[in-house]
């Protein structure tokens, strides 16, 4: 019995290794699904208010005449009163229009986490390269200072910092709080890569050319690490999205009535067995989304750093 392997990506001969990654992606079926269903919700978040128009319901509206008050708001009608009216249903007792908060929560819940993931990668990168290039004192400090980070119970201090802050933007405060952990560590592979890349012949020649610190690390180093650190920021954001779900499902995350995937899934748990529609819809959200950009960045991860992958 023979086994067929799919065909190798055909790319043309002397293509760089920009090019070899992403014939090696497009290669991929399960890449192609995990771009189908980021985009999909990228789409959604960032069309939260006309998809919801379109719906002809804003997330806060109530509609009294979708539930029955003889049997505790039960949503009227099969599968938590999906409709023509209400197209993934009701919440029960409000009425409010599940599709416009599972919209307007994934703009809420993804916007949290993709600019909780910039500030990661960015405030990583920076140190990690710093650490790596200049190493000795700067690395010493830097360093101790990823390894004090990393030690700190930073889900107890999330939740004492989300708990005590009163009056605040809320989504501006759990991406910095989240951000403020996530940091170092990104810092640590760029650190990595950086000290194998610093002696490399291309960059004792920029140093002796005169080229000054600033140059040699935008010029020189930056590019030799962003392949990695593009991976890492895939396989960061589910996590991200996952600690911002987590937040508010414990209370204090975003609060009502803005809505997020989080809060409706901890709202849903006291109607589980009248209203499981309720429950499946965030839940299943939030699963697909963690598990798109999880195996995107397997994948990234695998064809960009294959010295990071599994054997």
């Amino acid at each position: 019995m023979t086994t067929t392997t799919p065909p190798a990506a055909v790319v043309p001969a002397g293509s760089g290794p920009w090019q070899l990654a992403r014939a090696e992606l497009r290669r991929r079926v399960s890449v192609k699904i995990s771009l189908a269903v980021v985009a999909l919700f990228l789409i959604m978040a960032a069309g939260a208010p006309l998809l919801s128009s379109l719906a002809g319901w804003t997330p806060e509206e109530f509609d009294k005449t979708a539930v029955d008050p003889y049997l505790g708001g039960r949503p009227l009608g099969p599968l938590g009163g999906i409709s023509a009216d209400h197209w993934l249903g009701v919440e029960p007792v409000t009425g409010r229009d599940l599709f416009a908060r599972v919209v307007h929560g994934a703009q809420v819940s993804l916007l949290i986490a993709l600019s909780a993931t910039a500030i990661v990668v960015v405030a990583g990168t920076a140190a990690g390269i710093a650490a790596g290039y200049f190493g000795g004192r700067t690395d010493a400090v830097l360093s101790r200072l990823m390894d004090l980070t990393m030690s700190f119970p930073s889900l107890i201090f999330m939740i004492a910092m989300m708990s005590v802050a009163k009056d605040v933007n809320r989504v501006l405060l759990m991406t910095a709080v989240i951000g403020l952990f996530g940091w170092p560590g990104v810092a640590r592979v760029v650190r990595g890569q950086t000290l194998s890349l610093k002696h490399r012949e291309y960059v004792d020649a920029a140093r002796v050319g005169g080229s000054g610190p600033w140059r040699i690390l935008t010029r020189d180093i930056l590019p030799g690490v962003s392949g990695p650190v593009i991976a890492y920021t895939t396989l960061i954001i589910p996590g991200m999205i996952a600690t911002e779900a987590a937040l508010s499902y414990l209370g204090v995350g975003v609060r009502p009535p803005t809505p997020s995937w989080g809060q409706m899934i901890a709202e849903s748990v006291a109607f589980y067995d009248t209203d499981p529609m309720y429950f499946v819809i965030p839940s299943s959200c939030l699963f697909l989304a963690v598990l798109a950009f999880t195996l995107l960045g397997d994948a990234l991860r695998d064809v960009l750093d294959p010295r990071s992958g599994r054997t």
